[in-house]
């Protein structure tokens, strides 16, 4: 869809330094054509595309091709720092977190990282120079979290005693934890100890807050659509290409059960092994993920 230049409003850029006039120039001396400028649609606020943007008016262009994106109009910052972070220095992204834990405080670490490619412990460091608290935390997956889950684990405690037999959701509902927290507690249980790890009671008798651990792993049917709205994600062939593939190999829990009553009975081990082979390779992935994530730090 092609727009007026003059109904754009411009970007609240990430760059500390602002646009490169040498690689505006650049774009508007080019013949190419120029990729569509993201805009947001309730502001008309560029989200990224400046330097295409002052490249058009270079060329006399009146109009530009745009794509739109919605949002909260608070949240239109957060999308032109997940649209740019493959350009932005490490000072533009520790500005862009500085930032976005004022106006974002109950965003989780991991969140802010994600939106920054700043690294998770990073922003945590950062949190703890600029303030950035709040009472309650909100992941990546959307759902609000309290800083220190101690007493949602002593009540999963109790209801673990008094419900054995009750599920790990039908718990976690009640005490207001996730199912991999009502896992561990039973799990501790099981082994004599406290349902709080000791650094929660230590938390809770300084009034800190804890570092988040991951005791569950997320469905594909929650996380994939969480990626699909990452700007760094849609706008680039990489990351589009990470998408598609993700989206091919995606197997949620139980989805499987259907599937194995139908294998017939001469081609069941050698499809337990192909299962067995592609797990251990995205646990592979996930490790070097993991490694890539610390080595960031």
């Amino acid at each position: 869809m092609h727009v007026d230049i003059d109904a754009l409003q411009l970007a609240d850029s990430p760059r500390l330094g602002g646009c490169s006039e040498e690689f505006v120039r650049s774009l508007a001396s080019s013949d190419a054509d120029l990729p569509p400028i993201v805009v947001h649609r309730a502001t008309m606020r560029v989200v990224d595309g400046m330097h295409r943007l002052r490249a058009a008016r270079l060329r006399g262009s009146r109009s530009v091709e745009v794509e739109y994106v919605g949002g909260p109009v608070e949240d239109v910052f957060v999308l032109s720092v997940s649209a740019n972070i493959s350009t932005l220095s490490t000072a533009d992204r520790e500005a862009a977190v500085r930032r976005l834990l004022r106006s974002h405080p109950q965003w989780s670490d991991r969140a802010i990282a994600a939106s920054t490619g700043l690294a998770a412990k990073s922003v945590g460091v950062l949190r703890r120079a600029v303030g950035g608290r709040a009472e309650v935390r909100v992941g990546r997956d959307g759902k609000v979290r309290p800083l220190n889950s101690a007493a949602g684990r002593r009540l999963a405690g109790r209801m673990i005693a008094e419900r054995p037999d009750a599920s790990l959701r039908d718990i976690a509902r009640a005490a207001g934890v996730s199912p991999g927290t009502v896992r561990d507690v039973r799990r501790r249980l099981a082994s004599g100890l406290d349902p709080v790890p000791e650094r929660m009671r230590a938390a809770e008798r300084t009034g800190g807050d804890v570092a988040a651990t991951r005791t569950e792993v997320r469905a594909p049917d929650t996380t994939l659509p969480i990626l699909r709205r990452d700007p760094s994600l849609r706008f680039n062939e990489h990351g589009r290409h990470v998408l598609r593939w993700l989206e091919a190999h995606a197997v949620s829990s139980g989805e499987w059960s259907a599937v194995v009553s139908g294998v017939p009975s001469h081609c069941r081990e050698l499809v337990a092994d192909m299962a067995r082979g592609c797990a251990e390779a995205w646990v592979e992935m996930a490790e070097a993920l993991e490694r890539e994530d610390r080595a960031a730090v």
